[in-house]
């Protein structure tokens, strides 16, 4: 504290009358750090953490101790995982001990003149603390190899504060952040620095924000503004009960929050108990059925919730609704009687996940307990990949359906099959614009599938499933067939009609590998051409002026003056579409 003059009576004043020399003492700073890093770790699941202080110099005090506890913390815990019996018990350390690990804490307060010899009173350093303020906060490997964060190697610590995935995860500040400050997937505030009315108002809300798979925000408070925090929400609703009679009470009762709990994990039980399946088999088996009893009832599980998509849609949200009242009591006393259960709902929920992310044909036959070298052709030279494995045109197909009448999961395997359709769907439509058509075929399969659900449809549907697999399949080998690659068929499609001669046929194949040879040699190079007038008149010019010419373009005696204007635009959106640059990303993902 540096004041001069006549300026130290009213400013030591001010720091007595909020108990400054109480709140900064240095025992009860270390209880707090102690406290801090006990409880955040505890609620490691939960999202990112802030903890107010009440002035810089107690920010940077309060970084040391955290420090050096939080290393204290990560030490016990490995001490708890060499002792650890229990198989979840031991992923569950392990996750927690690497999530520890690799939390950044830094401090975030503003800057002054002279802070260097300010803080060398205290015997602190404010230089690092500055420097990362200054220069950021680095970005993991992770985070730099997606698209938003290619060529980047830091963020400003309050942008990246924001992003969930990343570990700076504990912001200290005093005065920074506490308004107008939004940060969705903070969970906890942890307040040591008395504040009132606005100001509080405005802190709290920090930790209140919308975020997915958080139920509330919740307060920590280390110098009592319950008192204040109820006075606030007396104004700010209109009233003056200020603490009196008819108060506002702001804290949820623990007891209820774990009320909230049970009865959402009651609600997945039921839904599942009215399907035939149950979750305790995955909690409860032992010895050497264990591995076997989970994976059928996790099955079991998912089929149920497979029954349509509106089932399954309910039963995702509901397990998420577990999760986020679950993370809302993490710290709370009896909350370890619901892990379990949470912990089970989990497995199935993100085993439906999986299923989605990962959808391969060939996974579906195994589950139908197949003889794979009876019925799949496999690669030439014995040497596959998880995506490759097999010659899908070699399936037998027949033998696929008698199989799938004598599964006991046909709603799971129904769902997968049409993971693995939206996978190619997704892919063939981004490729080729004319390729609507299966995705209609495919929306009225699905359309009939959610109207009826009784046994005979499930079994039409994996037939029409199966139909369509084979129509992709036929259509995926179309560029083999035509002599091209799948960016010349596109423009290939584009320019054809109806009813021409082998030898048109030929050209408008020249034409549409010339065409895309030419806009990609310079046009298509121009950096973001499609932001600029310019560049997008001369990619449509260069189209236009190929395809009508007598030298390069199409046949004219079999298009009109109407067919070749329409064909122009057509082609001009595909390129402008599939060609943000070269080579496209459209066909540089699925090569």
């Amino acid at each position: 504290m540096l004041v001069d003059g006549e300026g130290i009576v009213p400013c030591l004043y001010i720091k007595l009358s909020r108990h400054y020399h109480i709140i900064t003492a240095n025992n009860r700073l270390d209880q707090v750090a102690r406290d801090f890093v006990k409880h955040y770790s505890t609620a490691w699941e939960t999202g990112k953490a802030m903890l107010v202080c009440i002035d810089k110099v107690t920010c940077v005090a309060m970084y040391d101790l955290i420090v050096k506890y939080w290393d204290q913390r990560i030490t016990e815990l490995e001490s708890d995982l060499a002792a650890s019996t229990d198989e979840q018990g031991t992923i569950y350390l392990k996750r927690q001990i690497d999530w520890m690990r690799e939390t950044r804490v830094a401090v975030v307060i503003s800057g002054e003149q002279g802070e260097v010899d300010k803080f060398r009173k205290w015997d602190i350093d404010i230089t690092p603390h500055r420097r990362l303020i200054k220069e950021g906060i680095c970005l993991p490997e992770s985070m730099r190899s997606k698209p938003r964060f290619r060529n980047m190697q830091r963020m400003d610590p309050d942008e990246v504060f924001k992003e969930e995935e990343h570990p700076f995860r504990i912001a200290i500040v005093c005065a920074m952040w506490l308004t107008g400050f939004d940060v969705p997937c903070l969970s906890t505030l942890y307040l040591d620095k008395p504040l009132k009315a606005h100001t509080l108002m405005q802190a709290i809300a920090r930790a209140n924000r919308v975020h997915e798979g958080k139920n509330n925000g919740l307060i920590v408070d280390y110098c009592g503004i319950l008192k204040h925090l109820r006075k606030a929400l007396a104004t700010f609703a209109g009233t003056q009960a200020g603490g009196q009679g008819g108060e506002i009470n702001p804290a949820k009762p623990e007891a209820e929050l774990l009320t909230d709990l049970a009865e959402t994990i009651a609600l997945v039980r039921a839904f599942l108990d009215e399907r035939s399946a149950s979750l305790d088999d995955i909690i409860r088996k032992t010895g050497f059925e264990r591995n076997a009893a989970i994976v059928a009832a996790i099955r079991a599980c998912k089929d149920a919730a497979n029954k349509n998509d509106e089932t399954r849609k309910r039963f995702e949200v509901m397990c998420r609704e577990v999760f986020k009242k679950f993370k809302a009591c993490i710290n709370v006393r009896g909350v370890d009687a619901y892990r379990a259960d949470r912990d089970a709902i989990n497995i199935v929920y993100k085993s439906l996940q999986q299923d989605r992310e990962q959808a391969e044909i060939t996974d579906i036959i195994r589950q139908l307990h197949w003889i794979v070298d009876e019925a799949i052709e496999t690669t030439a030279d014995g040497v596959t990949d998880k995506h490759d494995q097999y010659n899908i045109s070699k399936i037998d197909f027949d033998r696929l359906k008698r199989e799938f009448e004598h599964s006991p999961r046909k709603n799971t395997t129904v769902q997968n099959l049409r993971h693995v359709v939206e996978q190619r769907l997704q892919r063939l439509l981004k490729q080729n614009p004319l390729r609507t058509d299966f995705q209609h075929h495919y929306e009225e399969i699905v359309a009939e599938y959610n109207r009826e659900k009784d046994q005979v449809t499930i079994e039409q549907t994996f037939e029409a499933l199966l139909k369509l697999v084979q129509e992709l399949d036929e259509e995926d080998s179309r560029v083999v067939r035509e002599g091209l690659d799948e960016e010349s068929l596109a423009i290939f499609d584009l320019l054809k009609k109806q009813n021409l001669g082998a030898s048109d046929i030929k050209r408008i194949k020249a034409v549409a590998v010339g065409l895309l040879k030419k806009l990609k040699a310079k046009k298509l190079r121009v950096d973001h051409w499609r932001d600029k007038e310019a560049t997008r008149d001369a990619v449509r010019a260069t189209i236009r002026n190929f395809i009508w010419s007598d030298k390069t373009g199409l046949p004219v005696e079999s298009y009109t003056t109407d067919d070749l204007n329409t064909i122009t635009a057509e082609v001009y959106r595909h390129v402008y579409r599939a060609y943000p640059t070269v080579p496209s990303p459209c066909y540089a993902e699925a090569a």
